[in-house]
């Protein structure tokens, strides 16, 4: 399922929060609206929050009213500046962005010859996304054996990404070349999107999936019910990867009972550059965490701490997929492996 699409100067999303009970569709058809989208978590997925950022570029240069190049490379970087403050952790977004830059600041023609050049490099990026996530997708099939259950956490597949999917695109194509494979996902408080979003996407896909609260990981490995764990990823720095919170449990966990670890993200999705010390967390609303949906289910005046995301060290991680291929974390730098 393609969750992101453009049209004659409108970009066609599926608003997220409103899964699983609706699938409604929404035009956006300005950048303002695209930063709110991606702010507001009607995109989301570190993969599909970069196209969202890319196509926001693209809605500023179709819709510009400037006279010159210069103009138009004015607009872009205010648009970027915008884009850059609406998710601190999903590195993505940033990459996304450096990218659309470069090549407008590239095109040395007229403003008229940018705007198209911006426009394509979105539209190239949304494909080249699909087509990562295949790959991507092959090379984690082979640690996918017949009949394996598969823990993920959170939600990272196709609605994570323009489609397919990292995580449960591994998922997919070992089940595409024939494997029995069997999920459980994990609910993942305090947004769910396990539960909301990654069990639709399987139940639609016909993938057999369990539904599990976060809090029930240790049992149902201490009682052999998974052989596999697989997530993706928001940031990957030199030593650890940062996911959606609760996934240091999970990782933890599965050490203990020895089972492997995986994560699936694209190379994007690497930042060599820093570590684990550089992170910046996105704290959400405490809402969240006091609500579910529109019912309070905690005491009025409560403190809350609600950070979105997670730092797990590599020693948890048993192999990175890419879809350059599989590496295997030691020392702080990934290894590709050669077999």
């Amino acid at each position: 399922m393609r969750t992101i699409e453009w049209k004659n100067g409108v970009v066609t999303i599926i608003d997220q929060r409103r899964l699983p009970n609706q699938e409604v569709w929404v035009e956006i058809k300005n950048q303002k609206d695209m930063a709110y989208a991606i702010k507001e978590m009607q995109v989301r997925g570190a993969p599909l929050i970069g196209v969202s950022a890319a196509y926001s570029l693209a809605l500023t240069a179709f819709n510009s009213t400037a006279k010159t190049r210069e103009e138009l490379l004015k607009e872009l970087e205010e648009s970027a500046a915008l884009l850059r403050t609406t998710r601190p952790t999903a590195v993505n977004l940033f990459w996304a962005i450096d990218r659309m830059m470069k090549k407008a600041q590239e095109i040395t023609g007229t403003k008229e010859q940018l705007a198209e050049a911006v426009i394509a490099e979105a539209q190239i990026m949304a494909d080249e996304d699909v087509e990562t996530n295949h790959k991507m997708g092959k090379f984690g099939a082979t640690l996918i054996e017949d009949g394996d259950t598969v823990m993920t956490h959170c939600n990272a597949g196709s609605l994570a990404t323009v489609d397919y999917g990292t995580a449960l695109g591994v998922i997919r194509a070992a089940i595409e070349e024939g494997k029995n494979i069997k999920v459980i996902s994990c609910e993942t408080r305090p947004r769910q999107q396990g539960a909301k979003l990654t069990c639709y996407e399987l139940m639609r896909d016909n993938i057999p999936v369990t539904l599990i609260s976060d809090t029930m990981v240790g049992y149902v490995m201490s009682q052999g019910m998974v052989d596999k764990v697989v997530v993706g990823a928001d940031r990957i720095v030199q030593d650890a990867v940062l996911n959606k919170i609760g996934t240091y449990n999970v990782a933890v966990l599965a050490a203990e009972h020895g089972i492997p670890f995986y994560v699936a993200a694209p190379m994007s999705t690497m930042d060599q550059s820093r570590s684990s010390e550089d992170a910046v967390i996105e704290e959400r609303s405490p809402k969240e965490v006091t609500n579910i949906g529109c019912e309070r289910i905690a005491p009025e005046g409560i403190k809350v701490l609600n950070p979105a995301f997670d730092i797990t060290p590599l020693e948890y991680v048993d192999a990175v997929i890419t879809e350059e291929g599989i590496f295997r974390p030691e020392t702080r730098l990934y290894q590709k492996r050669n077999d």
